[in-house]
């Protein structure tokens, strides 16, 4: 980190600490050479992850999305908001971590169902039915009947 005011490249961190945030660290620094000191901000570089949807049109990967399906889905369940939040925290971690940066739709659909699957069948179901766009009573059945069998 060059000093802005004489351009050294030596400086010391005199005082390091987090924004109220805590996505960003602020740090007073110190020239070594000219004293003076000055402040600069690390913050990690977010790669943005697109998803490919149906059509393969892409988008920006939004969590509120997930918790916004996963509220319809949940409606009038026994599934609280800190739920909903927890699942769509974790497939956004999921996704960040593996280091994506396009995922298709599908298998975020697929990471939702699964977690709603292990929370409440109900819930699991009524979101199976949007994402995967039942045709009939038939598919729907069958879905139920998969259901049951595991």
């Amino acid at each position: 980190m060059k000093c802005p005011f004489c351009f050294n490249d030596e400086s010391k961190v005199v005082d390091s600490r987090s924004t109220d945030d805590n996505t960003t660290i602020r740090r007073r620094r110190e020239c070594t050479k000219c004293n003076k000191r000055y402040t600069t901000y690390e913050k990690i570089e977010d790669i943005p992850i697109l998803v490919v949807k149906r059509d393969l049109t892409r988008e920006n990967f939004n969590k509120e999305k997930i918790v916004n399906g996963l509220i319809i889905a949940c409606q009038k369940r026994p599934v609280s908001r800190k739920q909903i939040e927890e699942i769509a925290e974790e497939i956004e971690k999921k996704i960040s971590n593996n280091m994506l940066t396009e995922i298709e739709s599908e298998k975020i659909g697929e990471m939702v169902m699964k977690r709603l699957k292990e929370i409440d069948e109900i819930s699991y179901v009524r979101f199976a039915s949007v994402y995967r766009q039942f045709k009939d009573i038939n598919t729907f059945l069958e879905e139920i009947t998969r259901l049951m069998i595991k």
